[in-house]
């Protein structure tokens, strides 16, 4: 089993738990973009996109560098590997729900 600093794991889990920031992260995921360029993939203002910005950046997925006056946004993953390891942990739940499901098919009722 992984072992995550808790605050920092609710901290991951409740930054991914939004759909806008979800978003953010894939858009990332393609390229680094400014706040601004962020900001045109939604229909929300951008204060609200740079709120967003913010939380991700506080759970570490975000680092923001500058390149003149534009804040330019980048993907840190590592922080989403530790989750990915905490849900594969529950695998095994799910892998003996298909060998029933499995088994059921093949036996019949």
């Amino acid at each position: 089993m992984v072992t995550l600093n808790p605050a920092k794991h609710d901290t991951v889990f409740r930054a991914i738990a939004d759909p806008t920031r979800r978003r953010i992260l894939a858009l990332l995921r393609e390229s680094d973009l400014t706040v601004g360029e962020l900001a045109e993939n939604f229909s929300t203002s951008r204060p609200a996109i740079s709120k967003h910005v913010r939380i991700l950046r506080s759970a570490g997925l975000i680092a923001i560098h500058h390149e003149g006056a534009a804040r330019v946004c980048e993907l840190n993953a590592k922080p989403l590997r530790a989750i990915s390891d905490w849900v594969g942990d529950y695998a095994h739940f799910w892998k003996q729900s298909l060998r029933g499901l499995k088994r059921y098919v093949e036996e019949g009722p």
